[in-house]
Parts: C-alpha cells; sequence; structure tokens
C-alpha cells in the first residue's frame, strides 16, 4: 500500500482541479488537532490527521476509514442532509484522484457545506437566537434521543465506576493549573461534591441504566455544533471516535447545551431549552443528575481551554485570554455545586387564566422548572403531548393520579435545590392543602400564584388557543366555576393574586 504525506495531499485539495464540481475560490482550509476541513463552496471536505492521543486513534488507514464511516453513520441522526458520503482517494501516476478505482491511499468525508451564520453560536453572538428557538432546540433534541440506539453494552457505561472514571480524570489532569486559573479551594470542593454525589447515589445511577436512559448519544453538544439551516436544527459533529464520550445519559447532552448557554450569561435560554426537553421527554427524574452533568461539562471547558497554556506555539496574549476562560469555566465548575434552597409555586386559576405563561415567565426569571399538569397527565396514559384527551381522562381517578405525580415531582426536585413550578388548575383546597403539608414537611418553602382574569376574556382565550398541549375548551368554563373552591385562611397567607390582562412583571415585583 502506497505511504502517503497528508500535507501534500491537503496542498492538492487545495486546487479547484481537484474536484468534480465547480467550486468557490480561493478554497478555505480550516484546521483542528485531528482534522482538515476545506469548503469548496457547496461541499466540505474533513480529512481526519494520522495522531493518536489515547482517546482518539487515527493513526492508520484502516482506523481512518472506519471513523470516516462512523462519523457519517452517527450523524446521519441528527444532520442527514448535511453529511453525504465517505470517499476514498487514489494515487495514479503521482496524481491524486478523489473516489478514483485502484487502492485508497486516504478517506474524505464530503459533507454539505452550510452558511456560518446559521450556526447556533454564530445565532448567538448576533442577537438572533432567541427563546422561541430555544424551545424548538429541545423538541428537536428530544426527538434526536428518543431515536438513538441503547443496549446492555452502552447501558454499561452509565455504572457508577465509569461515569465516576471519566470525572476523576479531569482532575489528574487539571491538578497542574492549580494556583494558575484554577483554585485550590475550588478544586477541592468540585472534587468532594461528585465524590460525595457518587457515594451517596449509586441507586439514581442504577434507575437511569434500569429506564434505558444511557443510550448512544452526541456527546458534543454546545451551541458550535448546532446550526439552523433550511429551517430546521440540525445537530452535527458528534463523537464518533471514543464510545466513553458517546455512551452517556441523556442528561449529559442536554447539560452540554445548558451549560454553554449558561456560560454565555443565558440563563433564561438555557431554561426554555432545558424545560421543553424534559417537558417532552417525561424525564423529570433526569434533573437529579443535572447538577453533576453541568458541573463536568464547565470543567471539561476548563481543562480543555488550559491546555493551551502549555503549548509553545500559543502566542502570549491567547494564553492570557485562554487563562481568563478557563478560570471563568473552573468557576462555573464549582459554581453548579453548591447547594441550593428549593422551592414549590403552586399555579391556581381557571383554564384560560394565563397559568401557563405566567409559569413560564416566572420559570425564566428563577430558573425554575415548570411541570404542567397536561404533560404529566399524558405521559403518564402513554399518549403523545399533542394527541388530544378523551374524556377518560379526566376522571376523578385520572385527576388524582396526575396530581399525585405532581407533587411527587415537585417534591423530589425541590429537595434537590430546584426552584418548581407545578402548572396546573388547583382549584381544590384538598389538592392545595396536600401541596402545603408536603412543602412544611420537608421544609421546602411554597407559594401560591393564583391568576384571575374577567370570564369573557377566559373564554375568548380559550377559543383562540392553538398549538398547545391543553385540552381544555371554552365549555368547560361553566363547570369549573362551580367546583372552584375558595381560598381558606391558612392558604391565604401562601397566596399572590395576579390580574393577568394586566402587566406581569409589575406585579410580581411587588
Amino acid at each position: 500500500m502506497t505511504e502517503v504525506s497528508i500535507p501534500s495531499l491537503i496542498e492538492k485539495m487545495l486546487q479547484p482541479g481537484f474536484y468534480p464540481h465547480p467550486v468557490k475560490e480561493p478554497i478555505q482550509l480550516i484546521q483542528t488537532h485531528i482534522s482538515y476541513v476545506l469548503l469548496t463552496g457547496d461541499f466540505a471536505y474533513k480529512v481526519k490527521k494520522p495522531v493518536n492521543f489515547g482517546f482518539l486513534d487515527f493513526s492508520t488507514l484502516e482506523k481512518r476509514k472506519h471513523f470516516c464511516e462512523e462519523e457519517l453513520r452517527l450523524n446521519q441522526r441528527g444532520a442527514a442532509e448535511l453529511y453525504l458520503e465517505v470517499l476514498p482517494v487514489t494515487l495514479v501516476a503521482e496524481q491524486y484522484h478523489l473516489g478514483g478505482v485502484g487502492d485508497a491511499v486516504e478517506y474524505v468525508l464530503k459533507m454539505r457545506q452550510f452558511p456560518q451564520q446559521t450556526l447556533a453560536s454564530t445565532m448567538f453572538e448576533e442577537g438572533k437566537l432567541n427563546e422561541t428557538h430555544l424551545e424548538e432546540l429541545g423538541r428537536v433534541v428530544a426527538q434526536y434521543h428518543a431515536k438513538t440506539d441503547t443496549n446492555d453494552y452502552i447501558k454499561s457505561f452509565g455504572e457508577v465506576a465509569q461515569v465516576r472514571a471519566s470525572i476523576d480524570e479531569n482532575y489528574e489532569q487539571t491538578i497542574n493549573y492549580i494556583g494558575g486559573p484554577q483554585k485550590q479551594e475550588q478544586f477541592d470542593e468540585t472534587k468532594a461534591y461528585t465524590d460525595r454525589f457518587f457515594a451517596e447515589r449509586p441507586e439514581l445511577f442504577k434507575q437511569r441504566i434500569q429506564n434505558n436512559h444511557i443510550r448512544e448519544c452526541h456527546g458534543d453538544l454546545h451551541l458550535r455544533n448546532i446550526c439552523l439551516w433550511q429551517d430546521k436544527f440540525m445537530l452535527f459533529d458528534c463523537i464518533e471516535f471514543n464510545e466513553p464520550f458517546r455512551f452517556v445519559d441523556v442528561m449529559y447532552d442536554v447539560a452540554f447545551t445548558v451549560m454553554d448557554l449558561e456560560a454565555r450569561h443565558s440563563k433564561d435560554l438555557g431554561n426554555a431549552f432545558l424545560n421543553t426537553y424534559i417537558e417532552q421527554t417525561g424525564d423529570w427524574e433526569g434533573l437529579q443528575l443535572l447538577p453533576l452533568y453541568l458541573s463536568r461539562q464547565a470543567y471539561v471547558r476548563a481543562k480543555v481551554t488550559s491546555f493551551l497554556l502549555d503549548d509553545p506555539s500559543v502566542p502570549a496574549d491567547v494564553k492570557e485570554e485562554a487563562s481568563k476562560t478557563a478560570a471563568d469555566y473552573y468557576h462555573q465548575a464549582w459554581d453548579y455545586t453548591k447547594p441550593r434552597q428549593g422551592k414549590l409555586i403552586l399555579m391556581s386559576g381557571l383554564s384560560g387564566s394565563g397559568k401557563s405563561t405566567t409559569a413560564r415567565y416566572l420559570a425564566r426569571k428563577l430558573g425554575a422548572i415548570q411541570i404542567r399538569s397536561d404533560a404529566v397527565r399524558k405521559h403518564l396514559a402513554g399518549i403523545s403531548l399533542w394527541e388530544r384527551g378523551g374524556d377518560d381522562l379526566y376522571t376523578a381517578e385520572w385527576n388524582e393520579k396526575t396530581y399525585t405525580r405532581l407533587l411527587e415531582l415537585g417534591i423530589k426536585l425541590a429537595g434537590f435545590g430546584f426552584p418548581v413550578i407545578l402548572d396546573a388548575k388547583y382549584d381544590r383546597q384538598q389538592l392545595r392543602q396536600q401541596a402545603i403539608a408536603q412543602a412544611e414537611k420537608h421544609k421546602v418553602p411554597v407559594e401560591i400564584i393564583y391568576c384571575t382574569a374577567p370570564v369573557e376574556v377566559l373564554r375568548q382565550r380559550l377559543q383562540n388557543r392553538t398549538g398547545d398541549i391543553a385540552d381544555a375548551t371554552a365549555d368547560l368554563l361553566t363547570s369549573q366555576l362551580k367546583q372552584a373552591e375558595a381560598f381558606t385562611e391558612q392558604e391565604k397567607q401562601h397566596v399572590t393574586i395576579l390580574d393577568t390582562t394586566q402587566p406581569l412583571e409589575a406585579q410580581l415585583n411587588q
């Protein structure tokens, strides 16, 4: 087999005549530590470098071919329109040919090139990434995870020993940066938190394995690996070269996106993404692992940025900037481990009173988890959120099931330090008093937000409602009005009344 000097191939790939299609000149070359990417206009071509970093091994032609094929296979899941084919490069009479016959001397991955301004990271920097985008991304990632593979081998990567090994490795690899971008106290406290988490919660990891939440995930789901192209979110450049980075809990992927948004000081967008994802999947229990994985993802960004400080080819000004960035990520990783006081907020009011709109607004402001009774009810029934529930889903028995599950989730997550908004009618004294009693038993502060509006406004809102998972219609208002029970004196001390025909912010600030 002919040995080939990669740089000589890259020089050839920088020439328009190498390609069987028109190109946009000059052809652009982007290099990372593991690959060359050539941008030709309509198409991009990736060539893997013959490197071996231990966690990644592209050292032989066979391995590069294998990982090109893996990259194509795995990225078909989230960005099929972008990932086209793996092509051989042959060498005939000292000339390289793309897709030629004969022995291959290299393999390239052919992709459709998309405009850089469609990257989620670029959209964010230009102020074009909004809450509606992040809600849509939450739905896209939920659908992506639903289609990913799992089996006993993949699930074995969710065992405590495996998860712990990858997190402990990060600490080992950053000891040298203590006294630089990392502080001794932050290092000690972050590590103590993860040690404690693994020691105290082994059952949580077992449950995640049993419930099939360890899957063949993306593994690197930050904003630079997401684009909005042709009106569709695409998740690209997933981890193809390392199984432990890819066979992970779905919350590992979710945490990467949330952490990235929070690192960019956009907690509200992170909250929009997180709440939408969790509502779609019904995986509220997974939030118990979120702080661990948020800290892990921030720590990895800190570690990788710190590595630049050891590279003699990196200029001093770039190193100075890298040191500041790494310090911010180390601080973020540490901050995620701090204990937080949970809180329970009950929404109350008739259908159409603006409970969900108010709950969503509060969730963004407080970084709260919004749990809608409509979503809980449909997940319990095993039907799609967008499927209309029949009358059998709204019996007394189903109401009790739904409110029991709502409260169970609320208390569990508030116990983990989350502010939790239970978004339901809470129109009966018994339901409210059960929630207050449970909150007091678990020493969780509790509030009730009672949303009101004139009946004709409620009726109009319900008649105009579209594109929502709620099933309530205007003809239910009369019976709801009759059944609603007034607040007792004991309940009133927890109640804030909101007129949802008026601006929310001023009322809530009071």
